[in-house]
């Protein structure tokens, strides 16, 4: 997954605001902030025209949250979204950033003339301190299935020290989907799995046959390492809609102005869905996300726009979808109903990556009922 990286916006080392655990930043740095640091990650997150299209119309087409006002970028990265604040108007913006990306930030600012409005700050979020409240709060913290990376601690954060009452998150609000998929990764997936456990078998005969040492006590715990490998580690894929063969379900929902660390540390969701395509394969489930700028209701937007990555034929973006491969498949049909039980909880050994808990029966219109299965799932 480290080349699909997230990589503009910096963020912080410890979440704050309800249940947030506290974070070593030396090893938080090591996993994730230094990656942040290079350029390369910068023109992926610039080139995604979706991203790029929805933050600018976003700014340029509610104008009126941004003229005169006080800005706070979270994780500011390249300071693009600081800098389009200010083109639009704002009064003045501080741009955070965790990493040494901030002075690739500060020397663009100036070779855009916004040194006089936008200042650039090196440091975690939880750390820098403002010298005022703000109007607006912009940030692209999203990862991929939305919460992987747990960035939007920082968000939380920034909100609850530095936004003023009736102030604006942009964006104002967020959705996390699944739907069912058919996909022929799964096979090859599972044909991996079977020949490095294969690979293992002729490595223990060959240990024993010359070197005389029984190495069949470690199969088990190989076996175990390779199917999380293979099997359980969810993928970044970017699906066809044609792959999606049932309809899809909200599972979480964000108010940005409102939400807390703690409803965000456990997503929970049982929803159901029906299948849509004739004689097909439920390979698995893919998941992704939307967020909406919409103000507030007291300030709401002049004009609301979404970004989705959803699937899509020609609107891909660098988030593409997380999938989930059933191994093995499940035959279904039109009108077969499916009932889903989904947990997400952070990672006990990096609060940044999630585990997740599929379960799911499948109830057939021919009357049939394939026995259910419950599946775990790692989004590293």
């Amino acid at each position: 997954m480290g080349s699909h990286q997230k990589g503009e916006r910096g963020g912080s080392s410890n979440g704050s605001g309800g249940g947030a655990v506290a974070v070593d930043k030396g090893v938080d740095f090591a996993q994730y902030f230094c990656t942040y640091a290079f350029l390369y990650h910068q023109k992926e997150m610039l080139s995604d025209r979706v991203r790029m299209d929805a933050y600018f119309n976003a700014i340029f087409e509610n104008k009126h949250h941004f003229k005169g006002k006080t800005v706070l970028d979270v994780g500011t990265g390249s300071g693009i979204l600081a800098m389009w604040s200010a083109q639009a108007g704002a009064r003045k913006v501080y741009a955070v950033e965790a990493t040494t990306m901030s002075g690739h930030a500060q020397a663009l600012v100036k070779a855009n003339n916004l040194q006089d409005v936008v200042e650039v700050l090196e440091g975690s979020m939880e750390d820098v301190t403002l010298p005022e409240q703000v109007d607006v709060i912009i940030s692209e913290w999203m990862g991929y299935f939305l919460l992987r990376e747990s960035m939007f601690d920082s968000v939380i954060c920034a909100r609850d020290r530095w936004l003023k009452p009736g102030g604006v998150m942009y964006p104002s609000h967020a959705r996390m989907w699944m739907a069912p998929i058919r996909s022929g990764l799964g096979d090859q997936k599972k044909s991996d799995y079977d020949g490095s456990m294969n690979d293992w078998y002729a490595f223990m005969e060959d240990t024993k046959e010359y070197y005389g040492v029984d190495m069949s006590v470690l199969t088990k715990p190989f076996s175990e390492e390779q199917m999380k490998y293979y099997l359980q580690t969810s993928l970044w894929q970017n699906l066809h809609p044609h792959q999606v063969i049932g309809t899809a379900a909200i599972i979480k929902e964000i108010d940005c102005l409102t939400a807390t660390v703690n409803d965000i540390l456990k997503v929970k969701s049982d929803f159901l869905s029906s299948i849509t395509l004739e004689n097909t394969r439920l390979c698995g489930f893919g998941g992704w996300f939307d967020v909406h700028f919409r103000g507030s209701k007291v300030n709401p937007a002049q004009l609301e726009i979404e970004l989705t990555t959803a699937p899509s034929v020609d609107n891909s973006t660098h988030w593409g979808q997380q999938v989930f491969l059933l191994h093995p498949p499940v035959h279904v049909s039109q009108g077969d109903a499916i009932s889903v039980s989904f947990t997400m909880d952070r990672s006990k050994e990096n609060h940044r990556l999630m585990e997740v808990e599929l379960g799911c029966e499948i109830k057939q219109s021919s009357g049939k009922q394939p026995p259910p299965f419950r599946n775990k799932f790692y989004i590293e």
